[in-house]
């Protein structure tokens, strides 16, 4: 196996299933870390501030700051903010929990639940969500605004199973609006690998992308040029292989046969 300067780790069925850590996960990190190799962790999953992120991964084992870890959130709100954009200083309704609400808001950017004055709706993974903020979303793409969405991941990982991620939200939304999101910012957009690769400060072919999921985390490490690694701790199964045409440069069990795999 090629020797990386660089890795970027998926969270949620990579190095942890909801609060258990993948056995193996701390030590796999650590030993990437002795070696010198610069470590980022990436997540569309934005139920929380990179601090808490950083904080459970730190609590599990993996000592971790606030500037190793990136989700669909910061991108987003970072995204919007961008003036080269025109979306900067929008009204904007977010279909999604509090701590989203919180990335918007610091970002400059107003948010509010009434349609007529809505000038971007987006969705995210919302377990709150309801009927009333599916009619608060409908009213304002039927009047023109505009249609984004942190990631498009249809379930999460959890402990036992899975669970209606972003991807039911966007579901929602198209089915009734008629509308088709423009943009979806978390896993595969290059918009969050971008955003991974300068906090690395390396190019895509020294980095290593690995994580549980084909469709997100391989299709995106493959378009940035990057060699990927599945794991199979989360949710793709080695018999989903075979029925894909998706190919990642190593399948791992977990992650934390990735020491030896680099040795």
């Amino acid at each position: 196996m090629k020797r990386y300067q660089g890795y970027i780790s998926d969270l949620d069925g990579t190095l942890y299933r909801g609060e258990e850590v993948i056995p193996g996960a701390p030590e796999a990190i650590a030993e990437l870390r002795r070696r010198g190799c610069g470590v980022v962790f990436i997540s569309n999953k934005p139920l929380e501030r990179r601090r808490a992120y950083a904080e459970k991964l730190t609590r599990l084992g993996i000592p971790t700051v606030s500037d190793e870890v990136i989700n669909s959130s910061l991108v987003l709100a970072r995204y919007l903010a961008n003036s080269e954009h025109g979306m900067a200083g929008a009204t904007v309704f977010a279909i999604g929990e509090p701590p989203l609400l919180e990335e918007l808001a610091t970002a400059g950017l107003r948010l509010s639940d009434v349609p007529e004055e809505i000038e971007v709706v987006i969705a995210s993974f919302d377990r709150t969500f309801d009927y009333h903020k599916l009619n608060i979303g409908f009213q304002a793409l039927r009047r023109g605004a505009r249609f984004l969405a942190t990631n498009a991941d249809p379930t999460c990982p959890v402990e036992g199973g899975e669970i209606p991620d972003a991807g039911a939200v966007i579901g929602a939304l198209e089915g009734c609006s008629g509308r088709k999101v423009e943009l979806v910012v978390g896993k595969p957009s290059p918009l969050i690998m971008e955003m991974a690769l300068e906090r690395l400060g390396l190019p895509a072919e020294a980095c290593l992308m690995v994580g549980d999921r084909l469709e997100t985390d391989i299709v995106m490490g493959h378009r940035a040029g990057m060699s990927t690694a599945l794991v199979l701790s989360g949710v793709t199964r080695r018999e989903d292989l075979s029925r894909s045409s998706i190919r990642p440069d190593y399948v791992l069990e977990s992650i934390a046969d990735l020491p030896r795999l680099i040795s």
